[in-house]
């Protein structure tokens, strides 16, 4: 039976001399891997290829069989057409990094679909933008409401931190509190949305602190979850 899903892809790789293996956050079936064949030896497969770039918004027609590793496509399109996003060099580095991320975070085979319409509209909301030196630290912030370990609220008023246990303290605990700039950086990403973000001034030495903190916390509450490789790389481009 033939099914239709928006999805966005999360990473691709080369599978054999001409498949590509496509994974995607899909909004009926969660994470879904599809293996893509003959992509690299015709004209027809180039052409289907190219939709599937990282963080490409796509539409899917496919038959999902359940406990199958890789699915099959049958129809692809795109949902969503980005003008600045796969094109422009920051952003595109900024693509890089975050579906690295989002490939190591994302592991349910089961619909979220309030995390999907998150990923799409945040997406969508950083192509038209033209500030957002900040934008990845904020994504990611909100990232952990949907995957379970939103910092907690309550004592926020606190001054230290603690990625560990993910909530505010009057006191440091451990070696996985914080303080200082970068508590004081939380309480504001805490407290504002992406229209909001660009009254937000940091400097680039503050920016990849805040989000060494943000890998850290990741690390600390997701299973498997890999530091990108793209991190090194993604500091030299996006703080220039």
């Amino acid at each position: 039976m033939l099914t239709n899903t928006n999805a966005i892809v999360l990473s691709k790789i080369k599978y054999r001399d001409n498949d590509l293996i496509i994974k995607c956050y899909t909004q009926n079936f969660g994470t879904v891997s599809y293996l893509l064949r003959n992509v690299s030896n015709s004209k027809k497969g180039n052409s289907k290829s190219a939709y599937f770039q990282l963080l490409s918004q796509l539409q899917l027609v496919t038959q999902h069989k359940q406990n199958r590793s890789l699915q099959n496509i049958k129809e692809v399109r795109a949902h969503f057409l980005y003008s600045t996003l796969q094109t422009h060099v920051i952003k595109g580095s900024i693509v890089f990094f975050l579906s690295e991320i989002l490939a190591s975070s994302l592991k349910e085979e089961e619909p979220n679909k309030n995390l999907f319409s998150y990923l799409e509209t945040t997406l969508q909301w950083l192509d038209t933008q033209d500030e957002y030196s900040n934008f990845h630290l904020l994504f990611l912030l909100k990232l952990t409401k949907h995957l379970g370990f939103y910092p907690e609220m309550t004592d926020i008023k606190n001054s230290y931190f603690n990625l560990g246990e993910g909530k505010f303290e009057n006191q440091n605990t451990n070696i996985y509190s914080i303080s200082g700039e970068n508590i004081i950086l939380l309480k504001q990403l805490l407290g504002t949305n992406f229209d909001e973000l660009n009254s937000i001034k940091i400097n680039s030495k503050q920016r990849q602190s805040f989000l060494k903190i943000i890998l850290i916390y990741f690390e600390l509450h997701l299973d498997g979850f890999k530091k990108p490789q793209s991190l090194k790389i993604f500091n030299q481009v996006f703080n220039n």
